[in-house]
């Protein structure tokens, strides 16, 4: 991967990370447009690119993530399910990240389904308020069918919110909160047992001699790409959130 293919990468995670559209299955068809989809560093940098993403989450929301700790709470429950399944699927994810037919489908079947959302869900008035720990839950649920390539983690949660009788915008600000967390986890995850090469175990351990020599090895043109292209997402996300929601809002 060149800088220029981090880049296009980067705006492509930024334009469709918090749009129902799966983000991960238009970056898998670009990477594999591009001939670099097969590449371990490829499948790390789409990953880790999601943290410049959600950083235009925590920016734009700011206000509201120094709320009550219960909302934290409700986060962290909404959280749990997709963090212990994609913890146990995470080699099998990586397999069907290489798949492009797969996320192919999945993207015909996911564009198919907003078609008929809104009749199935309808538009109801509650805000974030309303939301509790079971529907918290719930929601979360709806974030584990994300976990397949092509899935729109966006397009599971706001769905998995109309079902709790959220409004479309209410359900949308949910799903970029909970984003915060989970996309976190799974960028630091993949940074650490990918480009790290290190297991959880010696984090846990705090083995700082072998932390160091792996932070060394690291080639500079990784770091440098991964830089630019958080820094892209970043910016590109932010100008679509602020799209998103005043469509929604209209």
């Amino acid at each position: 991967m060149n800088l220029a293919e981090a880049i296009i990468l980067a705006i492509v995670e930024g334009l469709t990370e918090f749009l129902p559209v799966s983000s991960t299955g238009h970056m898998v068809i670009a990477s594999a447009i591009m001939g670099i989809n097969s590449l371990e560093f490829t499948k790390m940098f789409t990953v880790n690119i999601q943290f410049g993403a959600i950083l235009s989450v925590v920016v734009l929301y700011h206000k509201r993530f120094i709320q009550s700790i219960d909302f934290y709470f409700k986060l962290l429950v909404a959280f749990i399910p997709a963090a212990i399944l994609g913890f146990l699927l995470g080699d099998f994810i990586d397999l069907l990240l290489e798949n492009v037919i797969v996320v192919a489908i999945n993207l015909l079947i996911g564009g198919f389904f907003l078609l008929f959302v809104e009749d199935i869900f309808k538009k109801t008035p509650n805000d974030l308020e309303s939301i509790n720990y079971k529907k918290g839950f719930i929601i979360g649920c709806f974030q584990c069918i994300a976990l397949a390539p092509g899935v729109s983690r966006s397009a599971a949660t706001i769905i998995g919110g109309m079902a709790q009788n959220l409004s479309r915008k209410a359900a949308a600000e949910f799903s970029f909160f909970l984003a915060v967390p989970t996309m976190l986890a799974a960028a630091s995850y993949k940074f650490v047992t990918d480009l790290l090469n290190l297991k959880i175990s010696d984090l846990l351990k705090f083995d700082l001699e072998k932390i160091q020599q792996s932070f060394a090895a690291i080639p500079v043109n990784n770091i440098q790409m991964l830089i630019v292209g958080n820094i892209a997402a970043f910016i590109v996300a932010m100008l679509a959130i602020k799209f998103f929601i005043n469509f929604l809002t209209k």
